[in-house]
């Protein structure tokens, strides 16, 4: 059996309908793993749990919302008896404002989702967990350097790596990893038009030494590495991969 193999294994991933999300999930099923896509709208989860298959099922679910996430567990632990990966990847995006110019509320939602969100599915969905589980939260080249005109996203993603390293800490006696995927850019239809801008695609670009923007299964190796036991002596620790964009 390859140290790859996720065969038997039950898997969650927050934000799996789309993008990057759907990337992952995708991967973890190709390894062999039953996945759980979680997001706000259970149409778009339906949809995609259909086209990738393998067993795949969607769970309407608010990553901010104490009762949601709760629920979400209960029904992955009803229908399976257990969670084995938790891909915590719902998230939004930078809004690209100077500080003087977010106000309170554009905070309070970034935090809510990229932060708070992640620390819920962590407390229920990761407490769940048994030995030999893996969490992998999905940081960004953000929580390792800083973007400008983006303090409410670089805030919440520094935040992430480091309530990794803390919960590594905690859970290791317990049999449970704790890292983070932090991607680079990523073309999916949220971020295409800002990637495709004349002036700020192109900086980006110019930036990443392999020559191209990263797609959805560019991270699903990461994903698959980081679930499986191949990654079995890892913990708190964080997978970059952003085409060379941190090393330039």
């Amino acid at each position: 059996m390859s140290d790859f193999d996720l065969s038997g294994k039950i898997c969650i991933v927050t934000g799996g309908g789309r993008g990057i999300g759907r990337g992952m999930a995708e991967g973890l099923v190709r390894n062999g793993a039953t996945v759980v896509i979680a997001g706000r709208t259970l149409a778009t989860l339906e949809e995609a749990a259909e086209a990738i298959g393998g067993g795949t099922w969607g769970h309407a679910t608010d990553v901010s919302v104490e009762a949601d996430v709760i629920a979400l567990r209960d029904a992955v632990l009803s229908r399976h008896g257990k969670i084995d990966v938790l891909v915590n990847n719902a998230g939004v995006d930078p809004i690209f404002k100077g500080i003087e110019r977010t106000s309170l509320d554009e905070w309070r939602h970034i935090i809510d989702i990229n932060l708070t969100g992640l620390f819920l599915c962590c407390k229920y969905i990761g407490g769940a967990m048994t030995a030999g589980g893996s969490v992998i939260n999905v940081s960004s080249v953000a929580g390792h350097v800083g973007l400008m005109r983006s303090v409410p996203y670089c805030a919440s993603k520094g935040g992430a790596e480091l309530l990794t390293k803390s919960l590594a800490i905690d859970w290791a006696k317990r049999g449970v990893r704790v890292n983070t995927l932090a991607p680079g850019w990523v073309d999916t239809d949220l971020t295409h038009q800002l990637l495709e801008h004349a002036e700020h695609g192109q900086r980006m670009l110019a930036g990443t030494p392999m020559g191209r923007f990263g797609t959805p299964r560019d991270m699903a190796g990461g994903v698959a590495f980081l679930a499986s036991n191949a990654s079995a002596f890892m913990t708190g620790q964080s997978l970059v991969i952003d085409g060379g964009w941190t090393a330039a």
